[in-house]
């Protein structure tokens, strides 16, 4: 029987050049072998869009007419590369200390030394201020600029009774903010103000005595308050037999500040290797006695009572014993820490640069800026 209908299953293969006109239309669904489809979207695509096609994904901006590509599939961290126009990375972890400027010591007589600046860190484990613990890094994300702010030291203190010394100012990178040591009191009957950590409290006499217009009170001469997680609280003045008149220790990141006959030292401030190396730091400055003279500057840049904060610790400035004005508070400091292999190279501000093992660290003495 002749054959006049050649169907399928008789055809095994048909040489090319046998075949002329147009096929008719026919589904792709059973093609393998294809380029992916490109994905069209009105935005970039961010760190956590994962591709179902895994590298080699392809994102098409709609919008900016961008094109995207995967380069590194990682669920919650990928990297998508935009040619000419950079790239989408995951952030990066920063380390930081950030310390504020110090608090200034008060002038005239038996008065309150300085606070030292607040004090945050994250690095190695280490303690922030006021017996905080550790703070997470910062995740920095690549081309965006971070503010970083050096605060100042606070102004010495007048030489007038019941007078303060300034308060530091805050130091500052991108979202962490410590705030400046409180200032000293003068004498009499005058409490230190708040701060990072807090200004002394100023001396005064026996409660029985009257001394413009106001008697007298030991809770009247308290120390300011520090900040939860950046210092300690200053030490109290008063008047406590056999120490009359005494001016108080302004507090430290690591301790309050010493009180009345006790000592009035400043509190003492806390280690950090973020360098490197071990560097004390953020100590309080030293008060003022009628019986003892000057107390002694909290280790770590607190000034003894007669002495200035040291610059770049954050120190409290020491308290003044006489007639005259007392002392300024030491300006603070920026530390970062990075991998290297992260380190953009992009600062303002000229910190210093050196690295630590696998590390890169920024010292930042002056304001100034970081570019992740």
């Amino acid at each position: 029987m002749s054959q006049t209908k050649v169907t399928s299953d008789l055809i095994t293969s048909i040489d090319a050049s046998k075949l002329t006109g147009s096929l008719p239309a026919i589904s792709g669904a059973s093609l393998t072998g294809l380029p992916s489809d490109i994905t069209k979207q009105s935005s970039d695509p961010t760190v956590s869009t994962n591709p179902s096609g895994g590298v080699g994904s392809i994102i098409l901006n709609t919008t900016s007419g961008k094109m995207f590509v995967c380069t590194d599939a990682t669920a919650g961290a990928n990297i998508w590369q935009a040619g000419v126009e950079g790239s989408v990375t995951p952030p990066y972890n920063v380390d930081f200390l950030v310390i504020a400027g110090g608090g200034g010591g008060a002038g005239y007589y038996y008065s309150g030394g300085g606070g030292a600046g607040g004090y945050r860190n994250s690095y190695s484990s280490e303690t922030s201020g006021g017996g905080g613990s550790s703070e997470a890094a910062l995740a920095v994300t690549a081309s965006t600029t971070y503010t970083v702010t050096v605060g100042g030291g606070g102004l010495a203190g007048a030489n007038v009774a019941r007078s303060h010394a300034g308060n530091g100012t805050s130091s500052v990178f991108g979202s962490i903010t410590s705030l400046g040591g409180g200032g000293g009191a003068a004498w009499h009957h005058n409490l230190g103000l708040d701060g990072g950590s807090g200004g002394g409290g100023a001396g005064l006499y026996s409660s029985a005595l009257l001394y413009d217009g106001v008697y007298g009170d030991n809770t009247a001469a308290m120390g300011g308050d520090g900040t939860t997680n950046q210092g300690f609280a200053g030490g109290d003045g008063g008047s406590a037999a056999p120490c009359n008149a005494s001016g108080a220790g302004g507090g430290g990141a690591g301790a309050v500040g010493g009180s009345r006959c006790a000592s009035g030292d400043g509190g003492v401030g806390l280690a950090s290797s973020i360098t490197g190396s071990s560097v004390t730091r953020g100590g309080g400055g030293g008060g003022s006695s009628e019986s003892h003279g000057n107390a002694s500057g909290g280790t770590g840049g607190g000034g003894n009572g007669g002495v200035a904060g040291v610059v770049n610790t954050g120190g409290g400035g020491g308290a003044r014993n006489g007639a005259g004005t007392g002392f300024t508070g030491g300006s603070g400091v920026v530390i970062l820490r990075m991998a290297t292999s992260d380190y953009s190279g992009t600062t303002t501000g000229s910190p210093t640069v050196s690295t630590s093992g696998s590390d890169t660290i920024l010292v930042y003495n002056s304001s100034g800026s970081y570019t992740g």
